[in-house]
């Protein structure tokens, strides 16, 4: 698989034509995506316009678009023009085909990206597995008896598999940084607000983030600056300007790191401790802080949840409850019948918890905590070991995120693998509000100090 920098050099040099790499990366992902379940669909005819058009415009002599001739996929919660926005779920598949793009698919194109297809997941991206009883789980590139997570499980798979440079996800709970952690791919969560979802299938409005999964950290800035922007069509998304990442402005001072520890350290296996170590030691980082409300957050983002999601399925539960998989409608439905009062209370802990963790930004510039407590179990498990307590281990694979998720913070997940054979498993890189550009910065440190690494799924390496 190419990077951006090597497809730019490869079209700005005439070695390779857009064409060229489109085809190249549909025949990767029919040989070896057929083992792995990351694609639910392939966007071709739409691919290879794109493809002419960048081809068009250095045949013109034009400036080409900073993602020009790059192939990237989306998670199926984006619209996608002509397409069937799935959301994972069998009761979608007779809605009308999207009449527009989502905004930020939009915006790849505007880049020059090329949208090649769209990507499994959880049913309307509740879970963290993309153990999708109707189109099939995804399966982790590294071990395909071994899950991908979730519910970006598809996004984290076809980067993982070098299907694809890019892809697009969305985190709720943590369905960008649990694939990226059991995947061995970068991916960003920006802060809440920051890129606008419109023309995406909601899951919870008032926690819902979308961003980018990558395999270098340069790629996943360079995908994360032409994201950027104000949307009014979402009436979370922040009116701020574009704020450049590394690729456009220098280092300043040192980074001030910290180690969150209390809940953070207690839910980790030793192997996500020992990454943590890790990065902690390349990023200087000398204290330890807590972060107290950790768990009330965590249990504020359950109830939050499943308050709107069930709200939002409630009607077409009550006509169409067989097309549901039974992982996710039991909990809908539960969620539809929690008291007001629950979620008034649960907002309001959210508010105190994100305050709580506002004040730690005083000191430090970034906090580290794992992604996952563990990497990736196999697909079909139900339980794990967790601090000597069996954990259910669908629910529990976001223990870590999130408490993190629900105040919004921006995080980018870095992979790290062990010293001997194994798995990878992600470090939580984590910033104030609107500092993705620090998130960034200390995971092109890591990455460059050979901490947090890409490595090729090795089913196929």
């Amino acid at each position: 698989m190419s990077t951006v920098l090597q497809i730019q050099a490869a079209l700005a040099s005439g070695a390779r034509s857009a064409v060229q790499i489109l085809d190249e990366t549909v025949a990767r992902i029919k040989a070896i995506d057929p083992a792995l379940n990351s694609f639910t669909a392939l966007t071709m005819a739409r691919a290879q316009r794109e493809a002419a058009a960048i081809d068009a415009l250095r045949a013109a002599g034009a400036t080409l678009p900073p993602l020009a001739g790059v192939p990237y996929a989306v998670k199926n919660l984006f619209d996608v023009q002509g397409e069937v926005t799935l959301s994972g779920g069998r009761v979608n598949a007779g809605n009308a085909p999207a009449s527009a793009d989502a905004a930020l698919v939009t915006r790849m194109q505007q880049a020059g990206a090329i949208l090649v297809g769209m990507l499994n997941m959880d049913e309307h991206a509740y879970g963290f597995t993309t153990e999708n009883t109707h189109y099939g789980p995804t399966r982790n590139p590294h071990d395909l008896r071994r899950i991908a997570g979730g519910s970006s499980g598809g996004s984290g798979a076809a980067v993982a598999a070098a299907l694809v440079p890019l892809t697009l996800g969305s985190d709720t709970n943590g369905s960008i940084r649990v694939p990226s952690s059991l995947c061995g791919v970068f991916g960003l969560k920006p802060t809440y607000g920051r890129l606008p979802r419109t023309g995406s299938f909601p899951f919870v409005s008032s926690l819902d983030h979308l961003g980018p999964f990558a395999a270098n950290v340069t790629d996943l800035a360079a995908a994360y600056d032409v994201l950027q922007g104000p949307d009014a069509a979402d009436h979370a998304c922040a009116q701020r300007a574009v704020e450049p990442t590394f690729l456009h402005i220098g280092s300043t001072r040192p980074l001030r790191v910290a180690i969150l520890g209390g809940w953070f350290h207690r839910w980790a296996d030793q192997q996500a401790r020992e990454a943590v170590a890790r990065c902690a030691q390349a990023l200087q980082a000398s204290h330890d802080v807590d972060f107290p409300m950790a768990e009330a957050a965590r249990s504020a983002a359950f109830v939050i949840t499943g308050a709107e999601a069930g709200a939002l399925h409630r009607d077409r539960l009550r006509h169409s409850y067989d097309l549901y998989e039974p992982l996710s409608r039991d909990r809908l439905v539960a969620g539809s019948l929690i008291p007001a009062n629950w979620v008034v209370q649960a907002q309001r802990v959210r508010q105190q918890a994100k305050q709580e963790a506002l004040r730690l930004f005083d000191q430090f510039d970034l906090l580290l905590a794992p992604a996952t407590p563990l990497a990736a179990p196999e697909i079909g498990t139900e339980e794990f070991e967790l601090d000597g307590k069996p954990m259910p281990a669908r629910a529990s694979m976001g223990i870590l995120s999130q408490p993190i998720s629900c105040i919004g913070l921006p995080v980018c997940t870095v992979p790290v693998w062990p010293a001997g054979a194994g798995m990878p498993i992600g470090v939580q890189l984590i910033a104030a509000p609107w500092r993705e550009d620090l998130c960034l910065r200390a995971a092109r440190q890591l990455e460059q100090q050979q901490i947090a690494q890409f490595r090729i799924g090795a089913h196929d390496a």
